[in-house]
């Protein structure tokens, strides 16, 4: 059948060469599938490249089909982000899905997951660790190793949960295996040659050489950068602009309203995320919903989209294109190759937040991004 993979590639690095090339090596005559979060990531921040130089990028190092995974899901949690990812995934008929782990041990994930759906006691004790002030993540790990002795806290082995969870509670006909992370995921400094992405975005930052940690084909595109910083004037006026915080999605109500207090006197993200964070809201978590806020992406809207409507192709080669033909007739919801006019929720959602993220652009720039969501067909790259 397919392999699937799920990624940001923000940006494309080693790490991610690395993971690709053994994918290959594993499953030579198998369709690779990408699940390709777009302009702004799981974690809130704007992805520092712009989705179609993504989907250049994965086409030139070998990805088959290249599938959007929309801003509705790939800004959300790990659990609802997997979930999209992984739907999309069994409606294109692929049957392993290939991720990074730092463990490295599938047999624990899967015994990980099914002690979290099957025991009776995960659910409440989890509960008791964030009545304790513990966020979901931590929670979750504190209870599994309660239940098991085991403990999982790494960010991909807890995405990797995830995936798995979706599988299991879906019935899905997808195989998860995983392959050994070379990188430490929150590293800052720039290793030899495997980085974390987080290190190699931190150097682009402060303009500090990256070659040896990326593809030679990857340089081309690193140009028009988007950081997180680009983005705090639009998002202090937004937030003085609103009554009430609470409308979108992941924003409680309670801390809306310190997130309003405090956006008066706050210079930076991180100067306001510092400044509302506590225990139980994480960074990540707290960035997240600054993302909503941002891009005014509401609950009322986050309701009408909790289910895929489509799967929209953003790149292909002849035999991701050939895949596509074949199975195509089999899927149940629309497989779309452009923005046309589809009145669906959720892609005009999509629409709103690539002019969200086109807007730190000079005009040219922006309006060229903007018109990308309609005039677009799919990348297309022969394969030898």
């Amino acid at each position: 059948m397919a392999v699937g993979i799920i990624a940001e590639y923000n940006p494309f690095h080693n790490g991610h060469l690395y993971h690709l090339n053994k994918i290959k090596k594993m499953y030579p005559n198998e369709e690779i599938i990408l699940v390709l979060g777009g302009n702004f990531t799981e974690r809130g921040t704007p992805s520092i490249i712009d989705k179609w130089k993504k989907t250049d990028i994965a086409l030139k190092a070998g990805i088959n089909l290249v599938i959007e995974l929309p801003y509705t899901i790939a800004t959300e949690s790990a659990d609802y982000f997997s979930y999209g990812a992984v739907t999309i995934l069994e409606k294109l008929k692929v049957d392993k899905l290939v991720f990074g782990s730092e463990t490295n041990d599938i047999k624990l994930l899967i015994e990980l997951v099914d002690t979290e759906l099957n025991n009776e006691e995960f659910d409440p004790l989890t509960k008791i660790y964030m009545k304790m002030g513990e966020n979901y993540p931590t929670a979750l790990s504190k209870a599994l190793l309660d239940l098991t002795g085991k403990s999982i806290n790494l960010p991909n082995d807890l995405l990797g949960i995830s995936y798995i969870k979706t599988i299991k509670k879906n019935n899905y006909k997808i195989k998860p295996i995983c392959i050994k992370r070379k990188d430490n995921y929150n590293n800052k400094e720039l290793e030899d040659k495997i980085s974390s992405a987080t290190s190699i975005r931190e150097a682009l930052k402060n303009n500090i050489n990256i070659d040896n940690q990326i593809p030679n084909f990857v340089k081309p595109y690193l140009n028009n950068l988007h950081f997180q910083e680009d983005y705090f004037k639009f998002l202090k006026y937004k937030i003085m602009l609103e009554d009430d915080l609470s409308i979108y999605q992941t924003v409680d109500e309670g801390l809306g309203d310190k997130i309003k207090k405090e956006i008066v006197n706050s210079t930076s993200y991180d100067d306001l995320i510092n400044k509302v964070k506590t225990k139980r809201y994480t960074y990540n978590k707290i960035n997240r919903m600054l993302n909503h806020i941002l891009c005014g992406f509401t609950k009322e809207l986050a309701e009408k989209t909790k289910n895929i409507e489509y799967i929209r192709v953003l790149g292909f080669d002849n035999i991701g294109q050939s895949y596509l033909n074949k199975i195509k007739k089999d899927v149940d919801i629309p497989v779309i190759s452009n923005f046309s006019k589809n009145k669906s929720s959720m892609i005009q959602m999509e629409f709103i937040s690539t002019a969200v993220y086109a807007s730190i652009l000079d005009e040219e720039n922006k309006k060229k991004m903007i018109q990308q969501e309609y005039i677009n067909h799919p990348k297309y790259k022969e394969k030898m």
